[in-house]
């Protein structure tokens, strides 16, 4: 991956996927290094993060580089300036751009025009490191990939467009349930059900959540309204009211099924306290993943990643 764009989790083969999460895992042992001194990594953000920020900002500190943030005042991508003249003035002055934008075809013109490696940080399609960090977490939960079989339950919205690319390079079973309206697009599907004929995985697509859950190795939900889509809320509440992972719904899960959900959290409408809180529930270790995946997604960009002996095999 050095010096490459990652704008789909799918610029992604299934040895980088290994070598990342091997990287990921010797980067949480490994603690504070300088591989990128000196290096510098914008982080150009047209919505607001918690997660994603800090895990960027920490990765880069902790590798030793630094981090300029750009806020939408500050840049005003495709209104104050051209999305081309912000990618071609940027890439001027940093290594590497990560950029969390509403349109995913800015952020494809933005990385055509950037003289820099691009991250996609979240676009309206992708979430490719979001994706990347679960896998990790699943990994280290489960001891491998392949074969497991991941049941999404919820919007089909960028996090899942992401999740069910990364699971058919992993070889795994992605199932997912949304109500009719709320699917997964089709050309990503088209795209998934390419890659899991190279990798063995299946993809199962319905609208009722009992179906996707049952037997489950890992249950995974997100809000139902997502960052721009606040005018829609009481829409999609109606809509997804039948969509909640509760306690009810995981138990159908195997019982060693583990709960997941990239964050923020609407409690009481995705999900509830109990499953949330419970102990089946990863959701915080795979917050904190974030950070430890960025470090190696950065490396393997800026720096090269050296994998030692904690090979992902």
């Amino acid at each position: 991956m050095q010096g490459k764009d990652l704008l789909s989790i799918s610029d992604l083969g299934r040895d980088d996927i290994r070598r990342l999460i091997s990287g990921a895992v010797e980067m949480k042992t490994a603690g504070r290094r300088s591989a990128l001194a000196e290096k510098v990594l914008a982080l150009l953000f047209e919505k607001p993060s918690l997660r994603h920020r800090v895990s960027f900002e920490v990765a880069m500190r902790q590798l030793g580089g630094h981090c300029i943030y750009l806020s939408p005042a500050d840049v005003g991508l495709g209104q104050r300036e051209s999305v081309a003249d912000v990618a071609r003035v940027l890439s001027g002055y940093v290594d590497c751009i990560a950029a969390r934008v509403f349109s995913h075809q800015a952020l494809v013109l933005f990385a055509q025009h950037s003289r820099v490696p691009v991250i996609n940080s979240l676009s309206d399609l992708e979430h490719p490191c979001q994706a990347l960090a679960d896998l990790l977490t699943i990994y280290e939960k489960k001891g491998e990939l392949e074969g497991l079989t991941i049941a999404y339950v919820g919007d089909a919205n960028n996090v899942a467009h992401s999740l069910m690319l990364a699971a058919a390079l992993a070889g795994m079973n992605f199932r997912i349930a949304s109500p009719a309206g709320y699917a997964v697009a089709p050309a990503l599907l088209g795209q998934a059900g390419d890659l899991t004929a190279a990798s063995k995985g299946t993809i199962f697509c319905t609208e009722d959540p009992r179906l996707a859950v049952s037997g489950a190795d890992i249950v995974y939900t997100d809000v139902w309204t997502s960052m721009g889509q606040e005018s829609e809320a009481e829409k999609r509440r109606k809509a997804f009211a039948g969509y909640q992972v509760n306690s009810e719904l995981l138990s159908l899960a195997r019982a060693d099924a583990i709960f997941m959900h990239d964050l923020p959290a609407h409690r009481g409408e995705e999900v509830t306290d109990a499953v949330m809180d419970g102990p089946q529930s990863v959701v915080f270790e795979q917050s904190e993943n974030k950070m430890h995946m960025l470090k190696a997604l950065l490396l393997d960009i800026l720096g090269g990643l050296e994998v030692g002996q904690a090979d992902y095999r």
